[in-house]
């Protein structure tokens, strides 16, 4: 009797170390994993060239960790899906640079914020959509011909507000813009023309706003100088009252543009070439926006300064720095007089209107 009840002791004892020993091993299993996991969570990875993923709307957390690692961004998909687990977040779409290794949290954390990446193009004021065209291309979105056809087929984004448009010109505000690298040539007119309504409400544009951009396109083209703005708009709102031509040259080098007949410079056979935006020979407001004007331009074209002038010699690279305005002809030619003066000794270029 004694002796099978100390059997069982030893009997139970073996068992107890040997469930001790497992409760070990499996503890050791599982810290080495976790150590594994660790390590590959954190050790960084990557591509030593600049790559790009793009995870499109809806993807799967799996197909995302897969593309991951197909593109060389991360040693393990399963190991980006256990984080996917762990972490109970929402991964958001959008293009993604990868230029260095990283780790396979840091990565994790960025399609969680949707740290996308995106090109910055800046269009200045009084960009045609020929230059706007041409930065877009610059900055590799896309090519300037595909843009342009777009400013021309989608003027339905404008209809509403410019029954008269041919294009989009004029109705692409000047802005700094951020796109994904893959945008395409209508969503960067729309997002511009939406820029553009946000501006005309807040400036409380109204009426005839086919007139209004033009003449603000004018403006934009004409000076750079603030203040000078509603005097320049004066003399365009002067001379059509008058029923005198307009006579500005940035109209005339538009309708060349147009016409695929520009030089880059302005020339004397120039002002004679009888194009529809040729404000010397045609009068009234061009057929259209010459320009895509910002804000102050706009303000200026809604709210014209009161004068009596008819006449400006642009300040362009003026060595004064500023315009010179006249009521009458005779005044005008001794401001030109003046200028050519001023600018001979300076070595800059002039214009007058």
């Amino acid at each position: 009797m004694g002796s099978r009840q100390n059997t069982s002791r030893n009997g139970g004892k073996k068992r107890s170390r040997f469930g001790r020993f497992v409760g070990w091993m499996l503890l050791l299993l599982l810290l080495c994993g976790a150590g594994a996991a660790a390590f590959v969570w954190l050790a960084p990875y990557g591509p030593a060239q600049e790559t790009f993923v793009e995870i499109v709307p809806g993807s799967p957390t799996l197909e995302i960790g897969k593309q991951l690692q197909q593109a060389g961004v991360i040693p393990s998909q399963y190991a980006f899906d256990a984080l996917r687990i762990l972490k109970v977040g929402v991964l958001k779409a959008g293009t993604y640079r990868f230029a260095g290794p990283d780790t396979t949290a840091n990565i994790y954390e960025r399609i969680h914020r949707g740290d996308v990446y995106t090109i910055a193009v800046t269009i200045p004021e009084g960009s045609t959509v020929f230059e706007i065209a041409a930065r877009l291309q610059g900055a590799k979105l896309g090519q300037a011909a595909d843009f342009l056809t777009a400013t021309k087929t989608e003027t339905e984004l404008i209809k509403d507000l410019d029954s008269q448009a041919t294009s989009l010109e004029g109705y692409l505000f000047p802005d700094t813009y951020r796109f994904a690298p893959k945008t395409k040539p209508i969503e960067i007119a729309a997002l511009m023309v939406k820029r553009f309504r946000t501006a005309a409400t807040q400036l409380g544009l109204h009426g005839n706003v086919h007139d209004v951009v033009t003449m603000a396109s004018l403006v934009e083209r004409e000076t750079a100088v603030d203040k000078e703005r509603p005097l320049v708009a004066s003399v365009f709102e002067n001379r059509l009252e008058k029923n005198m031509p307009l006579m500005t040259d940035p109209s005339v080098i538009y309708g060349l543009q147009l016409a695929g007949a520009w030089r880059g410079t302005i020339r004397a056979s120039d002002l004679q070439r009888d194009t529809p935006y040729n404000t010397y020979l045609h009068q009234g407001l061009p057929p259209g926006p010459v320009a895509n004007p910002g804000m102050k331009s706009l303000k200026a074209a809604m709210e014209p300064a009161e004068t009596n002038y008819l006449y400006f010699v642009a300040a362009g690279s003026n060595a004064q720095g500023q315009s010179l305005f006249a009521e009458t002809l005779e005044e005008h030619n001794r401001n030109v007089s003046e200028y050519r003066n001023a600018v001979k000794k300076a070595g800059a270029r002039w214009r007058w209107r």
